[in-house]
């Protein structure tokens, strides 16, 4: 299958101050964060995942989510601030400091849900009905719900997860009245053709309005290769974070996001516009670099320096 239409618009989602920090050996400051999500803005990012609010004693890189996510908001108005959330609390939490978006993650895997959440698949779908009905409560105001379902093309604990499953699942989720769900690879260890049958399948029962961005994390060298094959099924949103930062604490062996700078240079020397300045985008991965001087970045653009060639689509330079 070929790409159908080239200079369309694709979504560039950046995680890192959210899946990127969460897996960082050390903390970093507030204000540190904040000024490397304000470069990442004035690049030209325009969805983020800013935090996830969870208690700080299992994850202390996330205690000033609230203090974050506020003053986000209040800086970059153009900006749509996502956060993460496991439950109820943490939704209402998110949402009280305006939080736009919120993604409860539902995982796919029984074994991976026991240690991400601390509950079964089935009651984690209870939790996100739960959800649903509380925002429907707030009329207009209510953030938008998002579900993120991990561990969908396999997991570290349990191994392969069977397709029929997170088909399933997603029907049961979309019964909820989930705003969106997204699929995602937390072990990145899926494939072109796995990415293929599953998004298809997954668009097949739920609706193609409801499917959201594919997450992928790059632990076998694959990411790139998943998203072309995505954008072939017309996929036209994808996570990724600066540097390759990021993994999963609960799944072990998952490692960093696709790198937001290769997928950038890769979507637009496509043709697809993603809006984004490359240039602009290393320089933000400066911020990055000087707010946790510890943690290694990843990506080969920053490694190699932007190609000569390089040109960014003609709908995003215009």
């Amino acid at each position: 299958m070929e790409i159908s239409s080239k200079s369309e618009a694709v979504v560039v989602r950046e995680v890192g101050p959210r899946d990127g920090l969460q897996n960082a050996s050390a903390i970093m400051p507030t204000q540190a964060k904040l000024a490397w999500i304000g470069a990442m803005t004035a690049a030209g990012i325009r969805e983020m995942e800013v935090a996830s609010f969870v208690p700080p004693a299992a994850m202390p890189q996330m205690a000033d989510a609230a203090e974050v996510t506020r003053a986000v908001r209040s800086a970059h108005p153009s900006l749509r601030v996502i956060v993460l959330a496991p439950n109820l609390r943490g939704v209402q939490n998110a949402a009280a400091v305006g939080a736009q978006s919120i993604i409860l993650p539902v995982s796919a895997s029984e074994a991976h849900s026991q240690s991400n959440v601390r509950r079964s698949r089935a009651e984690q779908v209870a939790e996100v009905r739960r959800v649903v009905e509380w925002t429907q409560s707030l009329g207009g105001d209510a953030p938008r719900i998002e579900v993120g379902i991990s561990t969908a093309f396999g997991c570290s604990l349990q191994g392969i997860v069977p397709e029929r499953d997170v088909i399933s699942l997603a029907a049961s989720l979309a019964e909820t009245g989930v705003d969106v769900i997204a699929l995602a690879d937390t072990l990145g260890y899926a494939s072109p053709s796995h990415i293929r049958r599953l998004v298809r399948s997954v668009k097949a029962e739920i609706g193609s309005t409801t499917f959201g961005n594919l997450h992928l994390h790059d632990t076998l060298g694959t990411a790139l290769a998943n998203v072309l094959a995505a954008l072939e099924e017309g996929v036209r949103g994808f996570d990724a974070a600066l540097g390759g930062l990021g993994g999963c604490p609960f799944a072990p062996g998952s490692v960093g996001n696709v790198s937001t700078e290769d997928l950038v240079y890769l979507l637009e020397s496509e043709g697809f516009s993603t809006g984004i300045d490359l240039e602009a985008l290393l320089e933000a991965r400066k911020v990055l670099q000087a707010g946790l001087p510890s943690e290694t970045l990843q990506g080969r653009v920053a490694a190699a320096g932007i190609p000569r060639t390089y040109r960014m689509s003609s709908s995003a330079a215009a």
